[in-house]
């Protein structure tokens, strides 16, 4: 009996997801879903540098 407020509430989030307009940046979307080219390779390169102080030497 007590799942009468829950259910109450759960339908009324996915009306909410469901009849809402949302306004999809989809040009970012896809910059996200496919990554940067340019930030990846930069931050990687920065990483490598930073922790190249540690590194074993021979």
């Amino acid at each position: 009996m007590g799942r009468g407020r829950a259910k109450a509430k759960q339908t009324k989030v996915a009306r909410d997801l469901k009849y809402r307009t949302h306004e999809t940046d989809l040009a970012a979307l896809a910059r996200e879903l496919h990554g940067g080219e340019d930030s990846n390779k930069s931050d990687d390169s920065e990483d490598y540098d930073e922790w190249s102080d540690y590194a074993e030497r021979d």
